[in-house]
């Protein structure tokens, strides 16, 4: 099972960024796949989720009506499009691979490498 995620980088205040997460090693339909985001001194929180048949979407307050996750099965790719970002979106952004959508990190089994978003104000 491998997570690669990928689409980081510096963007300004209200720009937008798209995160992939390419999985291999299992097939999407049969797992939620969870963004996490973890800001330097902060705990890693859950961004948003999605179920393996993608009928079923979850955000977190802060992200909501900002960010939108989907889901590309035929690909094996989860997307995060990330609208109207602000400095406090800045943080190493994973994807990770869960058998449920719970919000905790620890229900969570395999974990991309994370890749790094920068919001300059």
């Amino acid at each position: 099972v491998q997570l690669q995620a990928s689409g980081g980088g510096l963007a300004q205040a209200g720009g937008s960024l798209r995160l992939s997460c390419v999985v291999s090693g299992f097939t999407l339909d049969r797992y939620a796949i969870g963004w996490f985001r973890q800001a330097p001194g902060k705990e890693r929180e859950r961004v948003s989720c999605i179920t393996g048949s993608g009928a079923s979407t979850y955000y977190a307050d802060s992200v909501k009506g900002r960010f939108m996750i989907s889901s590309d099965n035929a690909k094996n790719t989860v997307f995060l499009q990330m609208n109207s970002l602000k400095p406090e979106d800045t943080a190493i952004y994973y994807c990770a691979q869960g058998d449920s959508t719970s919000d905790s990190r620890y229900e969570y089994d395999y974990w991309g490498q994370g890749t790094l978003v920068t919001v300059s104000s």
